[in-house]
């Protein structure tokens, strides 16, 4: 593995704007992936036309992951069973469990507040198959909902953003179950820096990062006829700094959902606070105070986040609530630690896993 690289940075030349350092900087987080200028690129058309995935509302099929490992995979708090309020299901990113990547941040911010939250848990860290993946996730919906007696409200890191998507557009039981769905830099329509630093021909990946290239069939599958569905808040949250989920530089990015249904806000962390110049990838789903407040104002008002309610005041603070400052470089640097372990070391393939024959027409 390379020497992790630092992503802090003192000012970065943004869409033809020099943006100046803010203050106060946050500490410097390395990175376990490769560090590269954010891409201007726009997003290329769709290879595969939307009349060859499946119709939208045709029933999905059985579950073929065994009923025990799905169990398995689900952790609840006590109080979301006949919870007095939407339950939280966070599910992680590639490379991570949902210990790793919420258990430092997000459940003891929860924990305070005395608020339901459940998480699910994806096979091999997330690096596997995420056709797979998505059963444990449309399983854990149906449970959530069925022990708390009210709709989901679902929050995912990068891959973890884009599981419960592919949940809802192919097991179209499931969309009235869900009320609020909040995307933390995720890979909705692929990143290129994957293709170009970790999915090469000639060293391959997991299956799991060739599904989250730029414009992988997988994500066509997912954006296939349309990306949102009536009765849900999608709040897509995104910085333009990050450096595996690109290009991002604007709403037209990967992250950015336009078609269908729901009631859509695609946010920049630059758009609450323009001279945020530090922000990387891990950040926006495990540290950042100003994804936590947006995230937090979907979660807390009907309809998708709205940027105008977000308190400027937040942009001056390090951390977003939950974390604790003093245990932070420990709990950072075993995050690194344990994607960079899993980038090295799970077993990698030549090309991204066949779409399942339930996501094509008939």
């Amino acid at each position: 593995m390379a020497t992790l690289a630092v992503v802090g940075v003192a000012g970065f030349v943004l869409a033809g704007q020099a943006l100046a350092a803010p203050a106060p900087l946050p500490p410097l987080t390395p990175s376990p992936f490769p560090v590269v200028a954010p891409s201007s690129l726009p997003l290329p058309p769709p290879t595969i036309p939307d009349e060859e995935f499946a119709p939208l509302d045709r029933p999905g099929p059985e579950l073929e992951v065994p009923g025990s490992a799905l169990d398995a995979a689900l952790r609840c708090t006590a109080n979301a069973v006949d919870a007095d309020t939407e339950v939280v299901l966070f599910v992680p990113g590639t490379t991570l469990t949902p210990t790793d990547d919420f258990g430092w941040n997000w459940f003891p911010a929860l924990d305070e507040l005395g608020r339901p939250y459940c998480s699910v848990a994806l096979p091999n860290h997330a690096m596997t198959d995420t056709q797979v993946s998505a059963e444990y996730v449309v399983h854990a919906i149906r449970a959530v909902h069925g022990m708390s007696g009210r709709r989901v409200d679902v929050v995912g890191h990068s891959q973890g953003g884009t599981e419960p998507r592919f949940a809802l557009r192919f097991w179209p039981d499931l969309r009235p179950m869900v009320d609020d769905y909040v995307a933390l830099a995720a890979t909705n329509h692929g990143s290129i820096a994957i293709n170009g630093a970790l999915c090469t021909p000639a060293t391959g990946c997991s299956e799991a990062l060739w599904q989250q290239t730029l414009n992988s069939h997988y994500t066509q599958a997912i954006n296939s006829r349309q990306e949102t569905f009536a009765g849900i808040s999608y709040t897509q949250i995104y910085t333009r700094t990050d450096e595996f989920v690109q290009p991002n530089l604007d709403d037209t990015g990967t992250t950015s959902l336009h078609t269908g249904d729901g009631d859509i806000t695609n946010v920049a962390l630059q758009d609450v606070c323009p001279t945020d110049v530090t922000s990387e990838h891990l950040a926006v789903g495990t540290y950042d105070p100003v994804a936590h407040a947006l995230a937090v104002d979907a979660l807390d008002h009907d309809g998708p986040a709205d940027p105008g309610r977000i308190d400027p005041a937040v942009c001056a603070r390090l951390f977003m609530p939950g974390v604790d400052p003093v245990a932070f470089p420990g709990d950072y640097a075993a995050l690194v630690a344990t994607i960079a372990q899993q980038l090295a070391l799970h077993p990698k393939v030549a090309a991204e896993p066949e779409l399942r024959s339930y996501t094509l027409a008939d």
